[in-house]
């Protein structure tokens, strides 16, 4: 496979209503995703072009080897929406340090559908012509169950963890750190994939539902959207479970709003985002600038309550979304503040590599918009069907270790009930009543 082959793209629309499901149309073991609210896209068929990346440097060489590939491409699109033409799916592992491949995929053929618009995209490397023609999606194979057990991280290290995180707060080291903790299931090889990800649409189709080489979940968090120049990111930080009742669910959300520490936690998570785009802002017209939501909504997803604010602005000239991925992440709602300090206590505190977990995953397009995620509510899922799921939650001073684990136990609800059991409780552990920052 040539490192920049000469690829050639083309999109047809589809008739209305053509597309249903659309996770059934990428493959039964190895599944490209990416989907919010039943809309986005799938890839299937061939690898054409597959780049790994590793270290400090991996986003930006990720955009520059993609910038080096679109300009062999040769691209016929008709149907010009977000996700049409030639599209890269994408993963990167958390830390500089990981082990874990960080990656760019252009498959054979993409399916997709945004804002009514049904469209397939063929891409050849062969110098051949693309047979833009929908193929029916492979038939639903085996739907099997994974038991997770404790990983790395049993109850008692994260205890430890986490008293030993407040005493790093206290001494003045750390404002805040997202501590995660892990769990481990074998799913069988020769599993049907998409079962797991149609049950996470059904149940969560207000978060993105991706999948990328292994990497999959429904993360509630958007890193950053470019559509045209056009930019858009959520930060998320505030967190509390839903109720079970009406009355419940409602104080829960109050409470959640009017929490002075989630505030301070919030407004920081705000600024520190501004604080990472800054870099590129090279404006000459104020109007441009990027800005956020004056005071921070609550976002309801089934199973819990977010304190969320809104990043608005225009994409800086000569930048792509890889660029606003390169200086967001990691977000202080995924590793912590000081940045730096938080990301040197992670690698040394935690006992395993979060390889893609809190990660960016998601897609770029040919001209540089995309849409990108923060890998959460999700696990690794390797070749031979080893699973390893990820939840953290943000440390402060006066965090207690037992709640922080229980914070965990309903993030990764989600996933291990899709696994296990394949009965998705959207409430996972309701009677939780603590209130919870980061992932």
């Amino acid at each position: 496979m040539n490192q920049f082959p000469s690829l050639r793209v083309r999109t047809v629309r589809l008739e209305p209503g053509t597309l249903r499901q659309l996770w059934r149309y990428s493959d039964p073991h190895s599944p490209l995703v990416f989907l919010r609210n039943g809309d986005g896209i799938v890839g299937s068929g061939q690898i054409l072009w597959r780049r790994e990346f590793f270290g400090p440097d991996r986003i930006r060489e990720a955009a520059d080897a993609w910038s080096k590939l679109t300009s062999f491409a040769e691209v016929k699109d008709r149907a010009k929406v977000p996700g049409s033409g030639l599209v890269g799916f994408g993963a990167f592992a958390f830390s500089e340090n990981s082990q874990q491949a960080s990656v760019l995929i252009v498959p054979s053929l993409i399916v997709g559908r945004r804002d009514g618009i049904e469209f397939v995209t063929a891409i050849t490397a062969d110098s051949t012509k693309p047979d833009a023609s929908l193929r029916d999606p492979a038939p639903l194979g085996p739907d099997e169950r994974a038991v997770f057990e404790t990983g790395e991280m049993d109850v008692v290290q994260h205890q430890q963890a986490v008293d030993h995180v407040v005493d790093l707060i206290g001494s003045g080291v750390l404002s805040k750190l997202v501590l995660a903790r892990d769990l481990i299931a074998k799913l069988p090889e020769w599993t049907d994939r998409r079962h797991l990800i149609g049950r996470l649409a059904e149940t969560y189709p207000d978060c993105w539902n991706y999948s990328v080489d292994g990497l999959t979940g429904a993360s509630p968090e958007t890193l950053v959207r470019v559509r045209g120049r056009e930019v858009r990111a959520r930060v998320l930080a505030g967190t509390a479970p839903r109720g079970l009742e009406e009355h419940i669910d409602r104080d829960i959300a109050e409470q959640l709003k009017s929490s002075p520490k989630n505030q301070q936690e919030h407004r920081f998570a705000v600024e520190s985002a501004l604080h990472a785009l800054s870099s590129l802002n090279d404006y000459t017209d104020p109007g441009d600038s990027l800005t956020a939501s004056p005071e921070p909504f609550l976002l309801a997803l089934p199973n819990v309550w977010h304190l969320a604010s809104d990043i608005r602005g225009t994409l800086p000239l000569d930048h792509t979304v890889l660029d606003l991925v390169q200086a967001l992440h990691p977000t202080a709602a995924v590793g912590g503040t000081p940045r730096k300090a938080a990301l040197e206590a992670i690698d040394r505190i935690e006992p395993f590599d979060r390889r893609r977990y809190a990660g960016p995953v998601g897609w770029i397009g040919a001209k540089g918009d995309g849409e990108w995620a923060i890998a959460l509510r999700g696990a690794e899922i390797d070749p031979d069907g080893t699973t390893t799921a990820y939840a953290g939650g943000g440390i402060v001073a006066t965090s207690v270790a037992a709640d922080e684990f229980r914070e965990t136990e309903w993030k990764l609800r989600p996933l291990q009930d899709a696994l296990s059991s394949g009965s998705i409780d959207p409430y996972g552990d309701a009677l939780f009543t603590g209130f919870g920052t980061g992932d």
